[in-house]
């Protein structure tokens, strides 16, 4: 497995990375352990999570995904050997049941944060801290464009990093990121780390896949290759919907059907479905699956430093990785651009 650098940090990870964000809802602890080792054995060694795992989010769950990893960590003692990443929640008044509903990211939620998150994973250390979504008003999942009457009090910048300093210098976290971010908030990140002598951000993890590709078009890609932010690509299948088996049977086991619609309403959009089947269409004219297609198309693009892929089987975690070894004419790139062009990010 390829390992790449994550932005100026000393963190070396292979190319893809392990979603964990089934991992007690849709996945056993004995299920996420067995991932875990066919994971690692096939050269990955990198591994994300959040504190709100898994998903989707409920009280009752909350850091149980975190919990089964420390649980692996501790049986494998393979700790020295992954790259550990996770995720502090931004503001959400809908999960009170995070801190008593006030996250955020100032200094005081952060380093509760990372304390319970610690505890959970059984580590003294997280090597790649994210921020899971901004504390300012930003259009994100699903929410595509900027309003501002939706503005909130929100914590600066400068503030956040210097909170992230501090735990860095305790080294209970090492390189930083930030995640669901636009292109003014990494130049913000970048820009007031270098005028206060702050922590400079690593990375970005954003969400890339072939019915979202806002990256390319946000001024993120150039934003990033610029800053040195490398990104970390979520969601390549579009939760599964990518991998036509909605498309194929809509009552499929997955995601889609498990949890109610309110909850993911982008990828039900009648131009992301109408997108699946043309994308499943193109694949299988080319013999690939049409999972195989939407990753080692992710897996190609020159600016996604780790693909971050979730399954809830051993078969789709496999497939998931061995599309890895495929390289996709430049007729089907050609192809794929054509679909793009006339059905563009209906899942952003």
């Amino acid at each position: 497995m390829q390992k790449t650098q994550l932005g100026s940090s000393d963190l070396q990870v292979s190319k893809i990375c392990l979603g964990t964000m089934t991992f007690g809802e849709q996945n056993t602890e004995a299920d996420a352990h067995s991932q875990l080792d066919y994971a690692y054995e096939r050269g990955i060694n990198f591994i994300d999570t959040a504190e709100t795992y898994p998903v989707m989010p409920r009280a009752e769950t909350q850091g149980s995904t975190e919990r089964i990893i420390g649980t692996w960590l501790k049986k494998t003692g393979l700790r020295d050997q992954v790259v550990l990443a996770t995720k502090a929640a931004g503001p959400n008044k809908s999960m009170s049941w995070i801190r008593g509903g006030k996250q955020n990211h100032d200094a005081a939620n952060l380093r509760a944060a990372v304390e319970t998150s610690l505890q959970r994973l059984q580590t003294d250390h997280i090597d790649l801290y994210q921020l899971h979504w901004p504390s300012r008003n930003v259009p994100i999942f699903g929410n595509n464009v900027f309003n501002p009457q939706h503005e909130r009090a929100s914590v600066a910048i400068e503030e956040t990093l210097a909170a992230l300093g501090e735990l860095i210098k305790e080294g209970k976290i090492g390189a930083i990121g930030v995640s669901n971010e636009s292109c003014w908030g990494v130049n913000q990140f970048t820009k007031q780390a270098e005028i206060k002598g702050l922590p400079r951000i690593a990375t970005i993890q954003n969400l890339y896949n072939l019915t979202a590709r806002h990256y390319e078009t946000s001024l993120l890609d150039e934003t990033c290759f610029r800053e040195n932010v490398s990104l970390l690509a979520y969601s390549p299948l579009a939760f599964g919907q990518l991998s036509a088996k909605y498309h194929d049977d809509a009552k499929a086991h997955g995601r889609l059907t498990l949890f109610p619609p309110t909850w993911s309403p982008r990828y039900l959009r009648p131009a992301v479905l109408e997108a699946v089947a043309r994308y499943a269409r193109l694949a299988r004219e080319h013999g690939l699956t049409p999972a195989q297609l939407a990753l080692a198309w992710v897996y190609s693009r020159w600016f996604v430093a780790s693909t971050i892929i979730g399954a809830t089987t051993l078969a789709q975690l496999k497939e998931n990785i061995d599309a890895f070894e495929i390289a996709l004419p430049a007729e089907v790139i050609a192809e794929v651009d054509a679909i793009h062009a006339s059905i563009t990010n209906p899942g952003q």
